[in-house]
């Protein structure tokens, strides 16, 4: 009778094992075995829960091959195999010390290993080894730092107490467990252990442990019912004084509410006189809009009117012009003035749309510069540096810009300095091109005006300061724009981009 009242509480610490393992997705061998034990194929199950464990330990799954080892070694234990199953336990040890986990997650599986020994000499009725290996369950408890494996401990502890006969440590102990897991209202699990042991002392006939374990389980029932009264009685309050104070704040709700309606009366009100205001104010300002339409009119009339006036004075000059001597810089200085002029004009006041063709890049950068380097002093270096690709533009606009700002940064270069042309793709539909030169960079005055035409009044043999108003004109007539870099310090760099 006493070793069958053993064996019951061995299996009912085995199911403890089994019901504290993590919820995870088991494998195929684990359902496998689970199958074979429903249909009492306890030796095909044995076998598939160990090949289950080894598995789940080859893929990192450590708890729930412990987990696996559990079941198998019981399976073991229920036929008498012990040393087949202290054999499984020593190989599980030695698979867990040769993982790379933390110290407390190995004490933790260590911890589930020791209790399935303690097990086993429990059931071969041999208490001082059992006594060990609950002091070696202990230490790991203690380096896993787990509350669960603790709570854990304090049950095994009274199992064994209760086991051998030292019941007055087992209720010791056991009351320590219910204390800890009613103090975090666990009640349900202190319940369920009470009753169990109650169940198993039955099965056992040993009504000394019945009448203990009912005693304690009265007393405790008591005390839980007592908190659970107060803990009634404190909720009870809570939600009086959470429904006082809905009810305070449905009164101040509702004279906030009166607050707010008056409020939007007299906005409303305020909003009347708004829109009367307002309609003066718009009827002047639809009266102001027509009116300045009309001077924008009158503006751009005037303009077009001015850009034809000044393309007929240089019409008309020019046959002069050419009849004198090309020679005197005067002369040819006049010419060129004349032809921007009205270029100039046209750039501003034509609405043609720009004809566009495909072009070779580094092809056409290398034509653009071949000139300037007839131009240049031998100490300046010229680079170009475009992608052989190609690119869909005006040439002739692009062409006559890029022209005019290689020869000014030739002009400007500094001793032994370097003038480049570069492309750059800055998009699916955005592209630059880029003329620099190494000396002094603009200061911000100069790069604000270097755009603007007519900005002073100068000798037009030293130019007539039109060239850059007309490449931005070009520029702008493809969409694009033309501007000075204010990053760049090694001396000046202007960027055309461009939109296809």
């Amino acid at each position: 009778m006493k070793k069958g009242f053993i064996s019951l509480l061995v299996c009912l610490l085995a199911c403890c094992t089994m019901a504290s393992a993590q919820a995870v997705e088991k494998n195929k061998l684990q359902k496998d075995a689970e199958a074979a034990y429903e249909k009492k194929t306890f030796i095909t199950a044995r076998y598939l829960y160990i090949r289950a464990y080894e598995d789940y330990f080859k893929n990192g799954s450590l708890k729930q091959g412990v987990e696996c080892v559990s079941k198998g070694n019981d399976l073991y234990l229920r036929e008498g195999l012990y040393q087949e199953g202290f054999d499984l336990l020593s190989r599980v040890d030695q698979a867990i010390e040769s993982k790379t986990i933390s110290p407390s997650e190995k004490a933790a599986l260590h911890y589930e290993v020791s209790k399935e020994r303690m097990k086993m000499y429990m059931n071969m009725h041999r208490p001082q080894s059992a006594q060990e290996h609950l002091n070696v369950m202990e230490n790991h408890a203690k380096i896993s730092g787990n509350d669960d494996v603790m709570n854990d401990l304090l049950y095994n502890k009274a199992i064994y107490y209760y086991t051998f006969g030292q019941n007055a440590k087992g209720n010791e102990v056991f009351k320590e467990m219910a204390n800890k897991l009613t103090a975090s209202k666990e009640y349900d699990k202190v319940d369920k252990v009470y009753k169990t042991l109650i169940a198993n002392g039955r099965k056992s006939n040993n009504a000394s442990i019945v009448a203990q374990s009912y005693n304690n389980y009265m007393l405790w029932k008591d005390s839980v019912n007592a908190i659970k009264s107060a803990d009634e009685i404190k909720a009870l309050k809570q939600q009086i004084t959470e429904r006082d104070a809905t009810i305070d704040d449905m009164d101040s709700s509702l004279t906030t509410r009166m607050a707010i309606i008056w409020g939007l009366a007299i906005l409303a009100g305020a909003l009347a006189a708004a829109l009367a205001v307002g309609a003066v104010v718009l009827m002047r300002f639809i009266l102001l809009t027509r009116k300045q339409k009309k001077t924008i009119k009158m503006a751009n009339d005037s303009n077009a009117q001015k850009a034809k006036f000044i393309s007929n004075i240089s019409a008309q000059l020019e046959p002069t012009l050419q009849k004198l001597d090309k020679k005197t810089p005067e002369v040819q200085a006049l010419l060129d003035f004349s032809s921007h002029i009205e270029t100039l004009s046209s750039l501003e006041n034509s609405d043609e749309e720009v004809e566009m063709e495909e072009v070779s890049i580094n092809k056409f950068c290398e034509e653009l510069m071949e000139p300037i380097r007839a131009k240049a002093k031998k100490d300046v270096t010229l680079n170009v540096n475009a992608p052989k690709m190609t690119l869909t533009t005006n040439k002739e606009l692009v062409g006559h810009i890029l022209t005019h700002l290689l020869e000014n940064a030739l002009q400007y270069v500094n001793e032994e300095g370097t003038v480049v042309l570069e492309y750059k793709k800055r998009g699916a539909h955005s592209h630059q091109f880029l003329v620099s030169n190494t000396g002094n960079p603009m200061s911000e005055e100069q790069r604000e005006e270097v755009f603007t035409p007519f900005r002073e009044v100068r000798d037009l043999t030293k130019g007539d300061g039109l060239g850059l108003p007309i490449c931005r004109q070009m520029a702008l007539k493809m969409g694009g724009d033309l501007e000075i870099d204010p990053q760049f310090t090694k001396g000046t760099r202007f960027i055309l981009e461009l939109h296809s």
